[in-house]
């Protein structure tokens, strides 16, 4: 879906998928504000720790922004609770196990670790505009000033 340029601006399907805390993620549900998902590889490494602090850091600058944030990985909830919990996230993670999401989104990608290719998630960032629309995206994200690029793009928002 949002891998090819004409996919901005287009309405994104509505979804649900596992998330933490008690009800369902329906992205339907969150209409009239803005959406964020990134996706980020697994739960509890450096750089996926670095960029979930960060939106932690930054989320109230985000609801002030009208905006709302979801991570999302392929790890299981129990995953994501103990994560969320030790880092003391504001948001909630979203699981999707069986990639359902990430397929939706384009962001498996093959990718070499420790000299070995290995299938797993590109770091992305996409920005869900109040009406549904999928406005902005990032791939091939580097979380260095990467949440603050996105906080300004969604305070400009209109």
């Amino acid at each position: 879906m949002a891998d090819s340029p004409s996919a901005l601006n287009m309405i994104v399907p509505d979804f649900s998928a596992p998330i933490t805390g008690a009800t369902p993620f329906k992205l339907s549900d969150h209409l009239g504000k803005k959406v964020i998902l990134f996706f980020y590889p697994k739960d509890n490494t450096p750089g996926c720790t670095a960029e979930s602090l960060r939106f932690r850091d930054l989320y109230p600058e985000f609801e002030q922004a009208n905006a709302i944030v979801f991570g999302i990985s392929r790890d299981s909830l129990r995953s994501h609770e103990g994560f969320k919990a030790k880092l003391g996230m504001p948001f909630e993670l979203i699981s999707d196990p069986d990639e359902t999401v990430c397929l939706m989104f384009n962001v498996m990608k093959m990718k070499n670790m420790y000299g070995k290719q290995v299938r797993g998630i590109e770091r992305t960032t996409f920005v869900i505009d109040a009406s549904g629309r999928l406005v902005k995206e990032w791939r091939g994200v580097k979380v260095p000033g990467h949440v603050d690029d996105v906080l300004e793009f969604v305070k400009a928002l209109a």
